[in-house]
């Protein structure tokens, strides 16, 4: 009678969790969906190329970036590795829906999530969207893996019709069934404080949402220019995106070599650089600094070195500094040594 009160209680909870186990498999098999059903999302130096997005994640991901660096630096790594990476999601996802595996692929869904978490958990513009999208997928995939998949499942339907693999002990830790540890709430509690620990953490880490002063890195762009230098006839910096949103560049609408005491020595207005050269520009990754319709477009996680011309500037004694301008009005002046 005890196994039968077990097993239902089982089966119930997998019940309970049909619709987070439908709406997280869709989540990441979506994710296959949108970039070769809907579109082909996977073609390098297309719009929409998925590396691009990715690329997007390395100036402030946690614990990961000389991965993403790594791959974003290699563009055909990067490539097979979002290839790979996109039909995990599918398969992940599709049998989450299924119910068929549970267990093993709730794992995938935890893993996937900790990556989300920390490779983009600081994007986000008006609400912090990643960083709730992969803690949410954590915990999610926690429940998943202790509650398996009831009645409106594959791995039901197998365990129902006494399927001989259903038997085994492999399949309780990757399918469904009774959760297979001897100590169901001591699992539970420090798997539950484990991750509530990770969220805390993050969210500080990333947004200072536990105390202190709140941050949001996806407001506006940042610049960070360096290696500035200069001989003879030009001038090379340079110049990476770390902050603002993923889904929109920063506009550079200005560019002025000054002087000492502020004095504009050589000025590139918006219609030069949205002409610029694309040969005075050597990108490192694949999110590109390229010139735009009106400006020089500057995506997200670009580096890229910059060469400016300065035949016309006759006293090189007196460069002193260098003046980005954004087209928000932002300004960022970094001295020349």
């Amino acid at each position: 009678m005890k196994h039968i009160l077990n097993s239902r209680s089982t089966d119930m909870a997998g019940l309970y969790t049909l619709s987070l186990r439908m709406v997280i498999g869709w989540t990441y098999f979506s994710a296959f969906w949108r970039r070769l059903i809907l579109e082909n999302k996977l073609i390098p130096d297309e719009k929409g190329y998925i590396g691009e997005k990715f690329n997007h994640f390395l100036p402030n991901a946690l614990g990961i970036k000389p991965i993403i660096e790594y791959l974003v630096t290699h563009p055909d790594a990067l490539q097979r590795s979002m290839m790979i990476f996109t039909i995990i999601e599918a398969v992940v996802g599709l049998f989450i829906i299924l119910g068929l595996f549970t267990r093993l692929m709730s794992i995938g869904i935890f893993s996937l999530a900790l990556g989300i978490l920390l490779g983009s958990g600081w994007l986000g513009t008006t609400c912090l969207d990643e960083w709730q999208i992969g803690v949410l997928g954590i915990a999610g995939g926690f429940v998943l893996f202790l509650t398996g998949s009831g009645p409106y499942s594959l791995d039901y339907y197998f365990m129902k019709n006494n399927k001989s693999f259903t038997q085994k002990r492999w399949f309780q830790w990757l399918g469904s069934g009774n959760v297979p540890v001897s100590n169901p709430k001591v699992f539970v509690l420090a798997g539950s404080i484990i991750i509530f620990g990770l969220t805390l953490f993050t969210n500080q880490y990333f947004h200072g949402g536990v105390w202190g002063a709140l941050h949001n890195k996806s407001v506006k762009p940042k610049l960070e220019v360096s290696n500035i230098s200069h001989q003879h006839s030009k001038l090379t910096f340079e110049v990476y995106r770390t902050e603002g949103a993923d889904v929109y560049g920063s506009f550079l609408i200005g560019i002025h070599i000054l002087d000492k005491n502020g004095k504009v020595l050589k000025e590139l207005d918006h219609k030069e650089l949205a002409g610029f050269s694309k040969e005075n520009i050597q990108n490192h990754y694949v999110a590109k600094v390229k010139p735009g319709k009106h400006s020089l477009v500057i995506p997200l996680g670009a580096k890229a070195d910059v060469t400016l011309n300065i035949d016309d500037i006759f006293q090189k004694n007196d460069i002193h500094s260098l003046k980005l301008i954004d087209v928000s009005g932002i300004e960022w002046i970094e001295k020349i040594d």
